[in-house]
C-alpha cells in the first residue's frame, strides 16, 4: 500500500480484501461497530495496542500499520504549520542523531 495511505484506509482495505463486514471485525475485536467505522474513516485513531491487535487479527506485519498510525499522528500535528515539510526533514535528522547517541 502506498505510504500516503492513512491507517483508516489500510484497515478498510484489509477488511474488504477478506470479505468481512464491519460488524464481524468489530465483534472479533471486541469493539463497537461505530468505533471501527470511525477508525476506517479516520475520524478517530486507535491506540498503539489496538494497532497491534488489528495486525494480529488481519495477520499482517505490524510495522505496516504502525508506520501508518505514527505518520498519521505526526502529519495531523503539523498539517497547519507553514514549515511542516522542513520541520519533518529536521525531525528525521534528529531521530538519526538520537539513535546514534543511544548506541554503546
Amino acid at each position: 500500500m502506498p505510504e500516503s495511505s492513512t491507517l483508516g484506509q489500510i484497515l478498510r482495505e484489509h477488511r474488504e480484501s477478506k470479505g468481512l463486514l464491519l460488524r464481524q471485525v468489530a465483534a472479533a475485536m471486541e469493539m463497537d461497530t461505530a468505533l471501527l467505522s470511525k477508525f476506517e474513516r479516520d475520524e478517530r485513531k486507535p491506540n498503539k495496542e489496538q494497532v497491534f491487535a488489528f495486525a494480529k487479527y488481519y495477520n499482517v506485519n505490524a510495522d505496516e500499520l504502525l508506520l501508518a498510525w505514527l505518520s498519521d499522528k505526526i502529519a495531523g500535528e503539523v498539517q497547519n504549520e507553514d514549515l511542516a515539510k522542513e520541520a519533518l526533514k529536521a525531525a528525521g535528522k534528529k531521530v538519526e542523531l538520537f539513535k546514534r547517541k543511544k548506541k554503546p
